[in-house]
């Protein structure tokens, strides 16, 4: 435990929570059961001035500090107070105390060497919240890492912590992570001039990320010597990321059933893009902020038929990708094999065997005009044209005459009077021409319909056999 001093008036100083090189965290408390978690700077400021180029950047971070806290993120800690300790005029920055284990403790024992997929996507999700807060109002962080984010136990929520960076000049943030930074989670621009980006926030964050699935950091640091900090930073600066895959296997818990080790090998393709595209070495192939970061995470997880990378499958489990492929090449070749069927197929040509009749088109337009001229015609005369009224002749030739016996009192007949049988015999004579002529309307009527339907019969037949042809052509 570090020496107990005064923090301010009003604010009860518990002791040491962590101690570094850039700040150390005390664990404080306010009247009543407030607890807060104090980040103390360790580079002390002379001169409450507005002369004072150090207070006033000073003034000038913590203004940006603020307004992360204008609207309360439930993944950014709290930040409650800021000023300069009554005895040594140290910055420091007073936050909520979140009580719950930092990352880098729940890759230790007990618990298991990675996370599982379920929890990692929940980390990579709550975690790009926070930088897209911190982003929106201008805040860069500046100190990612997986020992500044807790689990709070009370709520379920992964939280942002330790914003002590973000307060410091850029000459005294060069020189803190020169010397005391955590060179694993560290950017390649902070190594080349301590450049700090909101894209370098976004590699630390990919570095979070790699260490909760592969179960370590990309290059990891063997020691804290200046030899060791540099081989970290050499490898950030030209090496190319190893494959988090192949490591995960490998730290995958050996009390998980062969059924969730193969699940949990199923990483999301997305997943894998995402964190490869935050840990690129030049800057602008990043993700330009944790905006665009938040929205290429939304976007990935929206993806419901996303193939996966997977390891190779054991010899017991049937690899489900290479059945659909088997699968997919036996139904070719069986297409193969019906089309060269239908190809040597011989075609089957109709005999003529003298019964079909063939007639152009132009032939059997015209036989079908003449055809309905002749029934025009015959309706005509079967009921327009008038029978002449049948003549009644007296009976014996011309010649001879047939005396009438004269009588005083009788009256004479006329020559053409009115003769009953003469009148049916017409009658008889005109309804056996009207059956003659009917007769004729029918047989024209069935041959008309034959013809039709003989002409429909070989249409049909020319369309089969295009139809046979064409996989020839």
């Amino acid at each position: 435990m570090s020496k107990i001093f005064t923090i301010t008036e009003g604010l009860e100083n518990l002791g040491a929570l962590r101690t570094g090189g850039q700040g150390s965290v005390y664990k404080g408390k306010r009247q009543g059961t407030l607890y807060s978690a104090i980040k103390l700077l360790p580079t002390p400021i002379m001169s409450e001035s507005e002369d004072d180029r150090g207070y006033r950047n000073y003034q000038s971070e913590v203004a940006k500090l603020q307004k992360v806290n204008e609207q309360p993120n439930p993944h950014v800690v709290k930040i409650r107070s800021f000023g300069l300790t009554d005895s040594g005029s140290f910055p420091f920055i007073e936050m909520e105390y979140i009580e719950g284990p930092e990352l880098s403790e729940l890759l230790q024992p007990p618990h298991d060497p990675v996370f599982s997929l379920k929890e990692l996507i929940k980390v990579a999700d709550q975690l790009a919240d926070a930088l897209a807060h911190c982003h929106k109002v201008g805040v860069k962080h500046g100190d990612i890492k997986s020992n500044n984010v807790k689990y709070n136990i009370h709520t379920g929520n992964y939280v942002l912590l330790d914003f002590g960076l973000a307060i410091l000049t850029d000459e005294q943030r060069r020189s803190s992570v020169r010397h005391a930074g955590a060179i694993e989670f560290m950017a390649p621009e902070q190594h080349e001039g301590g450049q700090m980006l909101p894209q370098t926030d976004v590699y630390s964050y990919g570095v979070i990320l790699y260490e909760l699935l592969a179960g370590e950091v990309p290059f990891a640091l063997t020691g804290n010597s200046e030899t060791g900090r540099n081989a970290v930073m050499l490898a950030h600066l030209e090496q190319a990321i190893p494959d988090p895959i192949a490591r995960r296997e490998q730290k995958l818990p050996a009390a998980w059933s062969a059924e969730k080790r193969r699940q949990e090998m199923q990483v999301p393709h997305w997943l894998l893009q995402l964190i490869a595209k935050c840990l690129e070495k030049d800057p602008n192939l990043r993700y330009r902020d944790g905006l665009e970061l938040q929205q290429a995470l939304t976007d990935g997880s929206l993806m419901a038929n996303t193939p996966y990378l997977t390891t190779p499958q054991p010899q017991n489990v049937p690899d489900v990708s290479t059945a659909l492929q088997d699968e997919n090449q036996r139904l070719q070749n069986q297409v193969l094999v019906l089309q060269q069927q239908i190809e040597n197929t011989p075609k089957v040509e109709q005999e003529d065997d003298g019964s079909n009749v063939t007639l152009s088109k132009p032939l059997f337009f015209l036989f079908i005009t003449l055809l309905v001229l002749f029934m025009g015609f015959s309706v005509y005369s079967a009921f327009f044209k008038r029978e002449p009224v049948p003549e009644v002749t007296e009976q014996g030739s011309n010649t001879d005459t047939t005396q009438i016996p004269t009588d005083t009192g009788a009256v004479s007949q006329p020559q053409n009077s009115y003769n009953p049988d003469s009148v049916s015999d017409a009658v008889m004579r005109k309804r056996r021409r009207d059956s003659i002529i009917q007769s004729g309307i029918d047989s024209v009527r069935r041959a008309t319909q034959k013809a039709i339907e003989e002409s429909r019969a070989r249409d049909s037949a020319n369309t089969q056999t295009d139809t046979t042809q064409s996989p020839e052509e």
